[in-house]
């Protein structure tokens, strides 16, 4: 008998704790967590002959992009809340289907390297997802709409999820002779970007500019006094970022304070789009991150870059960009993705797959309750 009432007591202190529990987990902010993304999401590496190739004629370019991740849905699943897509316009299709390292490799005599494109995606028209045309073009999904596809087919999977940031970057311009021109990302082809976005994500999985800015006259002023949407109300949503702070201009002409559009850019602060900032390294003056945190901007930064910290196995960046309070945390080695040459990899202390954030968290915040 003793037991039975034991377990009722238990029953019913859950019944009346959760609506409280729930108000509290309501008021925390989407901006008052951190999350763990990774760096160039889509980056499948380079194929073994296309490797031995760029060995010869550029090695360190060889050694900088020997990182590869597994598919999207599988990053999602190990914990990875923030996705990074490069993108290139190709409004006929077919700009980036025959690409000119797999004629080297056959000129050189190499064995050929495993199928690319054999579904022919990249024939179509539409924006294509690659690191560097003609060098680096391996991806793990296809076309920009295929890798949206799978990102939202995880969410549909995994009700209740934490809200997830896709990082979109503006691919232009060429390194090398052999290389094809791209597309300029003129106003007219970031609507085209807007279309695509939205052709698979319905309104109601995304959080906006719109949605942020509410009644205020800019954005910047929305997030700076009304703050942005609680983390509850964000649940199972995306957030669109604009990575390059020089595209902005283009994306912003004929949206002021980015009405209308679906991605928030990488402003200045004080401008009047100003909500998301990149502060890519976090040692370079450390009190900068914080400071963008605690007047409530959404920042993302670097815990590593171009393989160096990775392959010394050094850790003053990545710890520095945990202590920030930068919300975004980028990678090549989120979680399970540990490099070979020293074992490094990004995760938090506490075990989860975010945290409350060290600089701006909220008294009720409770790590391990954060993701559902």
């Amino acid at each position: 008998m003793r037991l039975d009432l034991t377990c009722v007591i238990a029953v019913l202190a859950v019944v009346v704790s959760t609506p409280a529990e729930a108000q509290k987990q309501d008021q925390i902010r989407l901006n008052q967590i951190q999350v763990i993304g990774s760096h160039n999401s889509y980056h499948a590496g380079l194929a073994p002959s296309e490797a031995v190739l760029l060995r010869k004629s550029d090695p360190k370019e060889a050694a900088n992009l020997d990182y590869r991740h597994p598919a999207l849905d599988l990053q999602l699943a190990n914990g990875v809340r923030q996705l990074e897509l490069d993108i290139f316009a190709d409004t006929k299709g077919g700009r980036y289907a025959n690409p000119a390292g797999l004629r080297m490799v056959a000129q050189a005599g190499l064995p050929a390297d495993p199928p690319y494109d054999p579904e022919g995606l990249l024939k179509k028209p539409g924006f294509k997802v690659l690191h560097m045309q003609d060098i680096d073009y391996r991806s793990n999904c296809q076309p920009f709409t295929g890798c949206l596809g799978v990102i939202l087919g995880w969410s549909k999977a995994h009700p209740g999820h934490l809200p997830i940031f896709i990082l979109v970057e503006s691919k232009e311009g060429t390194d090398r002779d052999f290389q094809v021109a791209p597309e300029a990302f003129t106003p007219a082809v970031f609507d085209a970007v807007d279309r695509e976005i939205r052709s698979v994500f319905p309104r109601s999985k995304m959080i906006t500019p719109d949605d942020v800015r509410g009644q205020h006259a800019t954005l910047e002023e929305a997030i700076l006094s009304s703050g942005w949407p609680s983390l509850e109300s964000a649940r199972g949503k995306f957030v669109f970022l604009l990575d390059q702070r020089k595209a902005g201009p283009a994306y912003l002409e004929g949206h002021p304070s980015l009405k209308g559009r679906v991605i928030f850019t990488n402003a200045e602060p004080g401008s009047p789009d100003a909500a998301f900032v990149e502060v890519n390294d976090p040692l370079r003056d450390p009190a900068v991150i914080p400071s963008l945190v605690r007047k409530g901007y959404l920042v993302r930064t670097r815990t590593d870059a171009e393989l160096e910290q990775a392959r010394a196995g050094d850790v003053k960046q990545r710890d520095a960009a945990l202590a920030s309070g930068a919300q975004i945390l980028s990678t090549d080695f989120p979680f399970q993705e540990r490099a070979t040459w020293s074992g490094y990899a990004v995760s938090f202390p506490e075990g989860t797959i975010a945290r409350c954030n060290p600089v701006a968290k909220p008294a009720n915040c409770a790590a391990e309750r954060l993701e559902r």
